[in-house]
């Protein structure tokens, strides 16, 4: 692996690790950064879908003893641990089934950095709106959530099928407006990511396999896990600790600064994105 290749990578998977679970969208973030260094290819689209799972890990690895011992409950046949799989099933289906129907179309049409800047800006506007709402909380923690609240999270997960809106994002500023607590909303926000990008992931390794080189690829695909895990561990436990005194607000109008310099250098031509 030459030198600039190390680079870029390292750049994608610090970038993936910072926005994974940040309101602000990784894949948005990724289009645009993976565009700027001309890694946007299938071969480096496929990348960014696989360095995921070193977020993922992050996750897993952050809340360790939960997942533990939710697996020791599943045997034991413990209520709540049984509540919360089928809560996160149920939360998972509703983006799995829109994603499998309309994916091909959305990375079509959408995958470009014009429509993903519109998207940071919609998206910023909505977390501005939802934290200016008063907020009802009727849910502080995520073993209280209902069956139809796992529902209702699940069908704002998959508002995110729309690159630059944000998978956390849609699920946490859903979570406020459905009643939840900044912290439940949050957490369940990382639970839900296990499955929703181990999903993506396996889909789209298994449906472009006849790209990968296993001799070539696999000490790109793992620099960038490696660079993807450190990256979401730092931002899973930074964005718990500013939550317990502060709101979103913050990420809104980062979103709608980045999308409005990203519209601004496309129509200017200071940047030649890759628009369609």
């Amino acid at each position: 692996m030459d030198l600039l290749l190390t680079v870029k990578v390292l750049i994608l998977g610090v970038v993936e690790g910072l926005t994974e679970f940040l309101p602000i969208s990784s894949t948005g973030h990724l289009i645009l950064v993976g565009d700027l260094l001309n890694f946007n290819d299938d071969k480096g689209k496929l990348f960014e879908l696989v360095i995921q799972v070193g977020a993922i890990l992050a996750v897993c690895w952050e809340y360790r003893r939960r997942i533990g011992d939710t697996f020791n409950g599943l045997f034991k046949k413990e209520k709540t641990a049984q509540n919360f799989t089928l809560n996160l099933i149920i939360a998972f289906l509703p983006a799995a089934i829109l994603g499998f129907l309309f994916s091909k179309y959305i990375k079509a049409v959408l995958f470009k950095p014009v429509p993903v800047a519109t998207a940071f800006i919609v998206g910023a506007l909505i977390i501005i709106w939802a934290e200016k709402r008063a907020h009802t909380i009727r849910i502080n923690a995520v073993d209280e959530l209902s069956k139809l609240d796992a529902l209702k999270l699940g069908f704002a997960q998959a508002f995110a099928l729309i690159p630059g809106t944000s998978r956390s994002g849609a699920t946490i500023i859903g979570g406020l407006l459905f009643g939840l607590s900044r912290q439940a909303a949050t957490e369940f926000s990382f639970f839900l990511a296990i499955p929703t990008l181990c999903a993506a992931s396996a889909y789209d390794l298994y449906k472009h396999r006849e790209l990968l080189d296993v001799v070539a690829d696999t000490p790109v695909f793992a620099l960038g896990m490696i660079a993807a895990f450190f990256s979401a561990l730092i931002a899973i436990k930074g964005l718990l600790r500013y939550i317990s005194h502060h709101n979103f607000l913050i990420f809104a109008w980062y979103r709608l600064i980045f999308g409005v310099i990203v519209l601004v250098t496309a129509y200017s031509g200071i940047v030649q994105w890759s628009v369609n």
